[in-house]
């Protein structure tokens, strides 16, 4: 029995895990043909992965910091609020909860029957949307009944969707053609363009801060979230990086201009593979989503159940498990409505509309430690090098995305901004009436668990 509060049992290996498995998903399969053209020429198509790579580090030091000053889960809600912006930390939470967390669970078990369906024609359509439902329960499952179990199969899952990459990179290194990166772009065929072919790895380098909703259930979080923030986005950049040479190494470098599936057509070159490229990839993704959409299932409903104890959710979000000491009442209520839309909506348009919005408050997360260092109870153990700079690097990397963003669906972003402030600025107020008094009573208890941490650990 618990005394109704998650419980620190997850250790570095989990840790590592969720954010690399998080962030290693379905993008990696087109994107590199998408940085090619943004890029235009071999050199700074590879450039651009390395320098997409170290713009993250500023952002994931940041969080480093912010998490050890406060290991608590809940992610950017909680940093948010301890800079005094509490009612911002609503609104991330709030649109965390309608338009990013359930939905993406929605659209990467649509993404997996898709693959599935390859091989197995018949679900397609209802069955396939019946499969998609019956794998997001069995998951589920495991993440519901522990949370310990929850990070080993994690672990297992994300080591065996790097294999495939690894084969990919150890037989691309062999058979690569020297010759496809002396290509030059004929006249008239546009200028080429580092920062865009940078701008189109961004995405591909999200998903690291997932560790930061689970920051209250690691052990050591002082020693484990730093390492494992910074380590994730170091395998991540090698791995790119090394498919995106082997990718351009494999493949004529106009054939991967015209690709809308990089990685599929570069396995084709492979002496071996040619044959079965195709269904190589298909397996190769199956696995690599499956990782991802367990990832979520296990750092998602942390969010809400933080608010919760908060008293700035549906107080039945705080409610964890007696046996399996797991945030059981969030974790149904958000896998409902993921199955939900994975029976009624195609929803790969509607996350277009909740992106900017989610951009501008990663950037306010990240000058929360402005704020947050004028704090007496800000104690982090990890801190970053130049915090100024590292931040201010942090914020414009960030500011870069949301520009990108807005100038790609300027009107939905709006649209979306618009809604979420609309529908949830009435109900923080009305939680914040009704339960606000709480606040004063989590922030001592919040102290009293951070003192239980020494530096040490």
């Amino acid at each position: 029995m618990n005394n109704g509060a998650l419980t620190r049992k997850l250790g570095f290996w989990a840790a590592l895990a969720i954010a690399v498995g998080t962030t290693i998903g379905s993008g990696i399969f087109v994107s590199s043909g998408d940085v090619a053209r943004a890029a235009g020429t071999p050199s700074l198509a590879i450039l651009a992965w390395v320098i997409g790579g170290l713009i993250a580090i500023p952002q994931v030091m940041v969080l480093a910091e912010l998490s050890t000053a406060y290991p608590q889960n809940g992610s950017g809600y909680v940093y948010l609020n301890k800079a005094g912006w509490r009612p911002l930390g609503f609104l991330y939470g709030w649109a965390t909860f309608w338009a990013l967390d359930p939905p993406s669970i929605a659209i990467m078990a649509l993404a997996l029957v898709s693959y599935i369906a390859t091989f197995l024609p018949f679900f397609d359509g209802l069955p396939g949307k019946l499969l998609g439902v019956a794998i997001i329960l069995i998951i589920t499952s495991i993440h519901y009944r522990s949370v310990k179990e929850g990070g080993l199969f994690q672990v297992i899952i994300t080591a065996v969707k790097i294999v495939p990459f690894l084969i990919v990179i150890g037989l691309g290194l062999m058979y690569m053609n020297p010759g496809n990166f002396s290509y030059t772009p004929p006249s008239g065929s546009g200028p080429t363009s580092l920062i865009g072919g940078i701008s189109a790895t961004t995405w591909a380098y999200t998903g690291m801060a997932a560790i930061c909703f689970m920051a209250g259930e690691f052990k050591n979080p002082g020693k484990v979230l730093p390492r494992a923030l910074i380590g994730s986005i170091l395998i991540v950049m090698s791995l790119y990086t090394l498919l995106a040479v082997c990718v351009i190494g494999l493949m004529p470098f106009e054939n991967l201009l015209a690709s809308n599936a990089a990685l599929s057509d570069a396995v084709k070159f492979i002496p071996g593979l040619s044959d079965i490229a195709s269904s190589f990839v298909a397996v190769t993704a199956i696995i690599v989503i499956l990782g991802s959409l367990s990832s979520c299932i296990m750092f998602q409903p942390r969010l809400e159940y933080a608010m919760a104890k908060d008293g700035l959710f549906f107080q039945r979000f705080a409610k964890v498990h007696p046996k399996y000491e797991t945030p059981s009442f969030s974790i149904v209520v958000q896998v409902t409505y993921a199955c939900i839309l994975v029976m009624f909506s195609n929803l790969t348009a509607l996350l277009g509309y909740f992106t900017l919005i989610q951009l501008l408050i990663n950037i306010m997360d990240f000058a929360a430690v402005y704020k947050c260092r004028k704090r007496g109870d800000y104690k982090p153990v990890y801190r970053m090098p130049m915090w100024r700079v590292t931040t201010v690097l942090a914020i414009l990397g960030a500011a870069w995305l949301a520009w990108g963003t807005f100038t790609w669906a300027p009107i939905e972003g709006m649209i979306a901004a618009l809604i979420v402030v609309v529908t949830g600025l009435p109900v923080y107020y009305y939680w914040e009436k009704k339960y606000g008094g709480r606040k004063n009573e989590d922030a001592v208890a919040w102290q009293l668990e951070a003192e239980k941490i020494s530096p040490a650990e």
